[in-house]
């Protein structure tokens, strides 16, 4: 047996290995993972043990998963998805509960010989049964960039109910295998146990959680800053575990409580690699549960437990969707975004199966049956574009749309600059070509930064420049030059290698972190690469007038004023995913559009009135209103649907918006 260093060291260059091999056959890493532990596992060829140290590594990756997803979730967008969370979540986990029962008390009627399950084990089944993958789910959707889509936007607001469902159906499904009980008192004090640390943690937290960062952040130390992010994670997960509640609750409330802070970035960047590398070791444990002589016995059972259910909850999961208003394309993605089983239904199986619930052989039947569906996830939603347009012709029509309309917006154009990304190069670009009168038309990956940007008059459509069509729809015929603004060798190769093709003589920039690409980047057809960042003709100087015998204290002064008169016009800029922290934490001075909608407080203020400079520290950049972009003066009334394009940073941005927008 391994002590819990070498089955960790065990479990690393499993996972290594496996996820080399899968990256090599162009597959999903979690696949690999899944795969290196149905191999590895006591089912397989037994190198690795089944047991709480195993579990407790894999429980580590759900407890950052959680914490990320929360760090997406801040209270006022958790309030304005509540329609999501709390009704199609609500109505898809109280439809699948009651569709298992039903199926199950049709079973037991029908074909006692082979399930004899009570109401209590069909209730506790179809608890385990409604929940979906977080894990696998959010992380596709993230390398898809579909968070902020529609169906994105659906799939996560019911994954979130199903989480926050998993605390009481952890309480209910004992209470009811407890017969001599009262599941009333019980679940009373359960609930109320719960609302008193979620609201201690809610209340006090958001109140301490900013000024303790403050302190943190001005030591200005990133060992100490990543330090106190791992205490406050795991520290909140296990409030929550002596509260009789889930660990993942903790992280995920952790986690929602530093987004309303303006440390939100700079968190995200830090705990990206702790959450991947945990995750993938929970993949490993969730693989290792798999028996791969049960699935052989009882393959058919195996695989009608596995078609069934996924085709029970698309089918139920699409018609509500439906029902809540979602287009026939969004349903029929949301439903196959969250067809699979889900790694807390492995939980509640347990669970079942500890109680005497279940039959130990159907417990392992479903068991082999959930995990096979994870497994087929990322293949499902790699073709679920495919999928989606057979069967919705109104789902193609969007999709082609899409580029039509992409081509819509420049078909009027002639001799304008192609922008491929719109991060902060992208947009201080942008606004010297419009300084001079010169057209231009971006195209950006990150449809939150889209957003953002089209709604602050910036001409900027979602697409990808390295894909071909992208690139003719935005008129690379009638361009006059092609700036590739993010440093990305591999995609700009690709779009080089189109650019060449479609318009071989079209002037076409590339931006490089250094001089490593240079050669393969001018060979692939770039008629020039700007290796050099943004400061460095400033630092050269800055050194050469030291060396010259000019006091430091004058040379800073210097390059700051020249900062000052040189970049005034670039001050500012929408953040996206890939925008780091350069001038320490929420100090960066950044762009956000905020939309009026019905009821916000600043509905029939004058600017003047508000005064954000004076109460928040953000101005007023531009607004939008009735698609017109105008330099608004003080005393311009707000009204509903205008858009305010506010400049400052981090911090000042979250009090003007909450400013703009609370009732």
């Amino acid at each position: 047996m391994f002590s819990g260093l070498e089955l960790t060291l065990f479990l690393l260059a499993a996972a290594v290995l496996g996820v080399v091999a899968f990256r090599m056959m162009q597959l999903p890493p979690m696949l690999g993972y899944l795969v290196v532990g149905i191999i590895i596992g006591p089912h397989g060829l037994g190198f690795a043990e089944d047991n709480e140290t195993t579990h407790a590594l894999g429980e580590f990756g759900v407890v950052f998963l959680m914490f990320s997803i929360g760090l997406e979730f801040s209270l006022a967008k958790l309030s304005a998805m509540r329609h999501i969370v709390f009704g199609l979540g609500v109505a898809q986990v109280a439809t699948t509960i009651a569709a298992t029962m039903v199926l199950g008390w049709g079973a037991a009627t029908f074909l006692p010989q082979f399930f004899n399950i009570s109401w209590q084990a069909a209730f506790a089944l179809g608890g385990a049964l409604t929940m979906s993958s977080t894990a696998i789910v959010s992380k596709l959707l993230t390398e898809r960039l579909e968070l902020e889509t529609e169906h994105g936007r659906r799939i996560l607001g019911v994954l979130l109910f199903q989480d926050l469902a998993l605390v009481p159906l952890l309480i209910v499904v004992p209470a009811l295998a407890n017969e001599s009980g009262n599941i009333m008192v019980t679940l009373g004090w359960a609930a109320g146990k719960a609302l008193v640390v979620l609201a201690l943690l809610l209340f006090f937290g958001s109140k301490l959680m900013r000024g303790w960062f403050r302190i943190v952040v001005k030591r200005r130390s990133q060992e100490l800053f990543m330090l106190n992010l791992l205490l406050i994670t795991l520290g909140a997960a296990w409030i929550t575990e002596k509260a009789g509640l889930s660990l993942a609750l903790g992280a995920f409330i952790a986690g929602m409580l530093i987004s309303e802070t303006e440390f939100k970035h700079q968190v995200e960047e830090d705990i990206k690699s702790f959450r991947d590398v945990l995750l993938g070791l929970f993949f490993i444990t969730i693989g290792m549960l798999l028996n791969v002589r049960t699935v052989i016995d009882h393959w058919f059972l195996v695989l009608l437990l596995l078609t069934g259910p996924v085709l029970l909850k698309f089918g139920l999961i699409a018609a509500l969707a439906r029902l809540f208003g979602s287009t026939p394309g969004v349903a029929l993605r949301v439903g196959l975004g969250l067809a699979q089983a889900g790694e807390f239904g492995f939980v509640l199986l347990s669970q079942a199966g500890g109680l005497k619930l279940v039959d130990p052989m159907l417990i392992q039947v479903i068991l082999a049956a959930m995990v096979l569906s994870m497994l087929a996830t990322p293949f499902i939603l790699a073709k679920s574009d495919a999928i989606v347009m057979k069967f919705s012709a109104n789902e193609w029509m969007l999709q082609s749309l899409a580029l039509t309309q992409l081509a819509t917006r420049t078909m009027g154009v002639q001799k304008h600059v192609i922008i491929a990304g719109f991060g902060r190069s992208g947009q201080s670009l942008a606004r010297l070509l419009e300084e001079e009168g010169i057209a231009y038309h971006a195209l950006e990956m990150d449809p939150e930064l889209v957003q953002d940007a089209r709604n602050g008059g910036a001409n900027v459509s979602y697409g990808d420049a390295a894909r071909r069509e992208s690139l003719v729809a935005a008129g690379i015929h009638r361009a006059a030059a092609l700036v590739v603004t993010y440093a990305s060798t591999p995609s700009a190769l690709k779009v080089l290698h189109h650019a060449a093709e479609l318009e071989p003589e079209l002037p076409v920039i590339v931006r490089s972190h250094d001089d490593a690409d240079l050669e393969k980047l001018l060979a692939a057809g770039a008629t020039e690469v700007v290796p050099e960042a943004l400061e460095g003709s400033l630092m050269l100087a800055s050194h050469a007038l030291v060396m010259l015998g000019v006091p430091l204290r004058r040379v800073v002064h210097r390059v700051q004023d020249a900062r000052d008169e040189r970049y005034a016009s670039l001050r500012g800029y929408f953040h996206g995913m890939s925008d780091g922290e350069a001038d320490g934490v929420g100090m960066n001075v950044r762009l956000q559009a905020v939309t009026l909608i019905g009821g916000a407080s600043a509905l029939g203020h004058t600017l003047a009135e508000i005064d954000l400079r004076a109460h928040c520290g953000a101005e007023v950049a531009s607004l939008r209103r009735n698609k017109q972009r105008i330099e608004p003066p003080e005393q311009t009334v707000l009204m509903a649907g205008d858009i305010v394009v506010l400049r400052g940073s981090s911090e000042s941005l979250l009090r003007a918006e909450k400013r703009l927008l609370s009732k």
